[in-house]
C-alpha cells in the first residue's frame, strides 16, 4: 500500500512539473510575439499620420477618403491630423506623436539634421504647385519692385520661406532682417487669403489650392511660378516621411503603407474627375469649404502626383537654405530610405527611384 502511495507520489510530481515547464514555454512564446518589431502579434497599434489640407497633399487627401491607407494597414488604427505647415509637423513627428507625415523638403531635411537622423524619406508626393502671387494695386512688376513690400508664405524656415527667401537673394534684394526693405511675414494659409483680400500684404508665396484661390477670389496674379526656376519644371514639393525608430520597429506596417501611397498615386492619375470629387470634399471637411471648379482646375493643372521623391532637387533646396544661413549643414543621402518603395515598384514593373 505504502509502495503504491509513493508511485501514485511520484507520478503526481512528474505531472506538476511538467505543466510548470508547458507553461513557461507558452509565457516565452506571447511575449517574444507580443513585442514583435514587426508587429507580428494580434495586438493592434496606433499608426499616427499626418497633412496638409492642400492640393500638394492631394495623395494623403484622397488616400484618407478612399479609406486606402486604413485598409492597407489592417486591423490597426489610422489616426490622422492636419498641419499648416511643415515645422510643425515634424516637431510632433520628432516628438513621437507623429508616425509618418506628408511635408515639404526643407522642413524634412532641418529635421533629419536637428534630429541627427530621427527620421526617413520614404518616398514622394507631388512637384510643383507652389506660386508667389501679387495684388494688382501693389504695382508689382519687376523683382525690383519687391522693394518695400510686405510678402507672406506659411511659415519661417517652411518650403516656400526657403524658396522666397532665395528669389530675393538671386535677385540681390534683402529682407528687413538683413537691412533691406522687404517684409516677410509668416502667417498660416487662410490668413494669407484674408489680409490679401484687405490689402494688408502685397503678395504671398503659397502652395496650392492657396495660389489658385488668390488668383480667381482676390484677382491676384502670377508674378513667379516656381517651376520656372527648376530644369524640367520639376521640383520636389512633397515628400512622405516616416520616423526612423516606427521605420525600424514596424517595417512591414510602413511596406503595407507604401502600398497604398503608391495605388493612390495610380488612382489619381487615371481617374483625375474622380479624385478631384474625393479632395474637394476632403477638403470641404477639413476646411469648412469646398474649392469652386475654377479653382480646383487651376490648381491641378500647377502640379504634379507623383512618388518620385525628385531627391536631386531636394539637395538643391539643401544647397539654398544652406547659402541663407537657415540651415547649419547639409543632409547626406542617408536621409533617404527607398528600399521598401523601390520594392513595390519593380513588383509593379515600374521603374525604380533614386536618392541623388
Amino acid at each position: 500500500m505504502k509502495a503504491i502511495s509513493r508511485h501514485y507520489l511520484r507520478s503526481f510530481i512528474l505531472l506538476l512539473l511538467f505543466s510548470l515547464t508547458l507553461g513557461a514555454c507558452g509565457n516565452s512564446t506571447t511575449s517574444n510575439s507580443t513585442t514583435s518589431g514587426n508587429n507580428q502579434s494580434n495586438t493592434p497599434i496606433t499608426v499616427h499620420l499626418a497633412y496638409f489640407p492642400n492640393l500638394t497633399h492631394a495623395v494623403a487627401l484622397v488616400g484618407v477618403a478612399r479609406g486606402t491607407f486604413q485598409k492597407a494597414i489592417g486591423l490597426n488604427h489610422l489616426d490622422t491630423k492636419t498641419f499648416n505647415a511643415g515645422p510643425d509637423l515634424i516637431n510632433a513627428l520628432l516628438a513621437g506623436s507623429i508616425d509618418i507625415g506628408y511635408v515639404g523638403p526643407n522642413p524634412a531635411i532641418n529635421g533629419y539634421i536637428t534630429s541627427h537622423g530621427g527620421l526617413r524619406i520614404i518616398s514622394g508626393a507631388s512637384s510643383g504647385g507652389a506660386l508667389l502671387i501679387v495684388r494688382p494695386g501693389a504695382n508689382i512688376k519687376s523683382a525690383q519692385d519687391l522693394n518695400g513690400k510686405k510678402l507672406a508664405d506659411p511659415q519661417s524656415g517652411g518650403t516656400q520661406d526657403i524658396s522666397l527667401r532665395h528669389y530675393l537673394q538671386q535677385n540681390s534684394l534683402k529682407t528687413t532682417d538683413q537691412g533691406g526693405t522687404i517684409q516677410i511675414i509668416p502667417t498660416d494659409n487662410s490668413t494669407i487669403l484674408t489680409e490679401f483680400k484687405q490689402g494688408q500684404i502685397d503678395g504671398a508665396w503659397v502652395p496650392e489650392p492657396y495660389a489658385s484661390r488668390l488668383i480667381v477670389e482676390d484677382h491676384g496674379q502670377v508674378f513667379v511660378d516656381e517651376r520656372t526656376l527648376w530644369p524640367d519644371h520639376k521640383f520636389v514639393t512633397t515628400n512622405v516621411v516616416v520616423r526612423k525608430a516606427f521605420l525600424d520597429q514596424h517595417p512591414d506596417i510602413v511596406k503595407e503603407f507604401l502600398q497604398a501611397d503608391v495605388e493612390t498615386v495610380q488612382y489619381i492619375q487615371s481617374n483625375p474627375d474622380d479624385a478631384k470629387k474625393l479632395i474637394n470634399s476632403q477638403l470641404q471637411t477639413l476646411t469648412g469649404k469646398p474649392l469652386s471648379s475654377a479653382v480646383l482646375d487651376q490648381a491641378l493643372k500647377n502640379l504634379d502626383i507623383t512618388y518620385d521623391p525628385l531627391a536631386s532637387t531636394l539637395f538643391q533646396a539643401a544647397d539654398d537654405a544652406y547659402a541663407l544661413k537657415l540651415l547649419k549643414s547639409k543632409p547626406d543621402k542617408s536621409i533617404y530610405d527607398l528600399d521598401l518603395l523601390n520594392a513595390i515598384l519593380v513588383n509593379k514593373g515600374l521603374p525604380k527611384v533614386s536618392a541623388s
